[in-house]
This record gives structure tokens, C-alpha cells and sequence, in this order.
């Protein structure tokens, strides 16, 4: 199967490439390369060009003859979202209607969305189910769930076969050390915290000491990378024409703020201060994921779920690569 990927060249996408690869599957990147980095597909084809480009899209797929699209490319900081919903309706939702409008014109009859756990906003429990309420309380999960209903409306009117994947949160970096996670500016919790052993900041900022948690900071789950990128290539094989579905990925087992940090400081056996400041606004107590579904119908199994492990994979990825891709 001919997969194109958008956003492929980020930190997610690189990681469904090597998957893809490894199963024999024949991708390409199109990316606009705002995030991405093409040193972490160097084995790919990269088409340089924006998804809001319909007509470019147009091109790569009938030069590629592609049969299935991977949706990765977004915006996806909870927090900004709320400082600036424009730049994610207009990047998020916008270019996603742009996406599937070329998808028909040229025949492209499955695609596997890169969605996320945001659509549920304030969870009514947890673990989250896939059929719980979905209720965002920030644009960039608002952003999502739009183009989740337009990939219904299409599946309906037109048998696009969609599968939605919602991640809870992803870290760690590629066994092989070769690839991980190079944003700039950094905003995800893991990375950040191993910034302090590498010397690039003070501290790390606990936002928010008063939740209904049991040390009062924020309760994630926590997702390998590897292990998210498995889940793509076995969605590429579940979907149907005419069908959506929907399937959570996480780990079933959330963790604090505060139990993350000292993970981390035994894995790098660095003392990493924590300094503590008032919440964000946008960040739900607690996210954790029920995603038995996915086990049971996709036959995904989690290979890497401990969190030491997934801290450890990504801090060998960042002390090796200070710098992220820039050599």
C-alpha cells in the first residue's frame, strides 16, 4: 500500500515511517517542514509543500499513486490554543476539509487521523472510553473533534473508511537512538524535565498544585512512541469504506506531574528541581486512557509501557542529540 503521511517528517511521523518500513509498506513525507525535520526521514520520499495547498496534494498523490493518508500535521498545544483559537481552526480544522476534498478528487479512499484526547475535554470518568462524552474545554481539541465529525459526514457520503486515533501522551524516543522528539520551542513535559540534566534550563514548572489528585498535579498517561507508531500501521489494515472508528491509545495507568519528575531523576540520576507555579488554563486534572478496544479489534500490544522505560529511551535520544537535529 502507497501511504502518504502529512506531517511526517515531526516527531510522531518519523516514527510511523520506520514503522510503515518496517512492515513493507512504501510511504511518503509532505511536510512544510514549520516543525518537522527532514534529517528524521532521510530514507523517504519528501514532498516540501502545505497541506493548505490543495492543489499540491492533488499532485503527490497521483505522482505517488496513493491509496491511503496518515493526518498528522496540526498544531497541538492545549494552552496556546486558548491565546489564539484562530491559528488552530484555521490550521487544524480548515486545511483538514482542504485534505479530504483532494482525497476524493483523486480517489484516496482511507485515511487513519492523527486525533487526540482533548475531544473529551473534563472527563465524566477514568479511564476514558471511546464512547464517553466528548466535550473539549479548549480549541485545540475543539480543532480535533471538527474534523473527527467531517471524517463521519465523508465516511457517510462519500464510503471514506476513517479510522480516528485519539492519543493520550506521547514520549519516549526510537530504541535505536536514532530518531526522537526535536521541537522547537520544547513544550512537552518529559523533554522539558530532561532539559535540566542537559543544562538548558534552571528548573522545571509544576503548573498547578491543587487538583483533585492525590499530590495535587496534573495525572497523564503516558504512551511510547514505538508504540502509538505500531497502532498506525494496524489502523491502515482495520479500515473500512463507509465505516469510522475511533480508539484510544495510552497505557491504562496515569501518572503525576510529580511521580514523571522523579522518574526522571532516577533514570538520569540528576536531581532536577521543580519549581511551583499557578495552573494553565485548558489542562483537565486527570487524562487517562481505557484502550482495550484497541487491543482487542486492532491486536495492538503496548511493547514498551513502563514509564522508567519510556523516560530512558527518550533521555538517551536527548543526551545524545542536545541540540535535536542540528549537528
Amino acid at each position: 500500500m502507497n501511504v502518504l503521511l502529512t506531517g511526517g517528517a515531526g516527531y510522531i511521523g518519523s516514527h510511523i515511517v520506520r514503522a510503515l518500513q518496517d512492515a513493507g509498506q512504501e510511504c511518503v513525507v509532505y511536510d512544510n517542514l514549520c516543525k518537522g525535520n527532514a534529517e528524521a526521514v532521510p530514507e523517504c520520499e519528501l514532498v516540501v509543500a502545505d497541506v493548505a495547498d490543495g492543489e499540491a496534494l492533488q499532485n503527490a498523490f497521483r505522482e505517488h499513486d496513493i491509496e491511503a493518508v496518515i493526518h498528522l500535521a496540526a498544531y497541538i498545544e492545549a494552552g496556546e490554543s486558548v491565546e489564539k483559537p484562530d491559528k488552530y481552526f484555521h490550521n487544524n480544522t480548515r486545511i483538514g476539509l482542504t485534505l479530504l476534498d483532494a482525497m476524493r478528487e483523486c480517489n484516496v479512499g482511507k485515511i487513519v487521523f492523527s486525533s487526540t484526547a482533548a475531544v473529551y475535554g473534563t472527563p465524566e470518568r477514568v479511564p476514558i472510553e471511546e464512547t464517553d462524552r466528548l466535550e473539549p474545554i479548549n480549541p485545540y481539541g475543539a480543532s480535533k473533534l471538527c474534523v473527527e465529525y467531517m471524517l463521519r459526514a465523508y465516511a457517510t457520503a462519500y464510503n471514506l473508511g476513517v479510522v480516528s486515533l485519539r492519543y493520550f501522551n506521547v514520549a519516549g524516543a526510537h530504541p535505536d537512538g536514532d530518531i526522537g522528539e526535536a521541537h522547537t520551542p520544547e513544550t512537552h513535559l518529559i523533554p522539558l524535565i530532561l532539559q535540566v540534566p542537559l543544562g538548558k534550563r534552571e528548573n522545571i514548572k509544576i503548573f498547578g498544585q491543587d487538583y483533585g489528585t492525590p499530590d495535587g498535579t496534573c495525572i497523564r498517561d503516558y504512551i511510547h512512541v514505538c508504540d502509538l507508531a505500531d497502532a498506525h500501521v494496524l489502523a491502515l489494515g482495520a479500515t473500512t469504506p463507509g465505516e469510522v472508528k475511533a480508539y484510544n491509545l495510552g497505557n491504562g495507568e496515569g501518572f503525576s506531574v510529580r511521580e514523571v519528575i522523579e522518574t526522571c531523576r532516577l533514570v538520569t540520576e540528576a536531581p532536577i528541581p521543580a519549581e511551583e507555579t499557578p495552573r494553565r488554563p485548558g489542562d483537565p486534572a486527570r487524562l487517562v486512557a481505557a484502550s482495550q478496544k484497541a487491543i482487542t479489534e486492532l491486536k495492538w500490544q503496548p511493547n514498551f509501557p513502563e514509564l522508567a522505560t519510556i523516560v530512558a529511551h527518550a533521555w538517551e535520544w536527548h543526551k545524545n542529540h542536545p541540540n535535536g537535529y542540528e549537528t
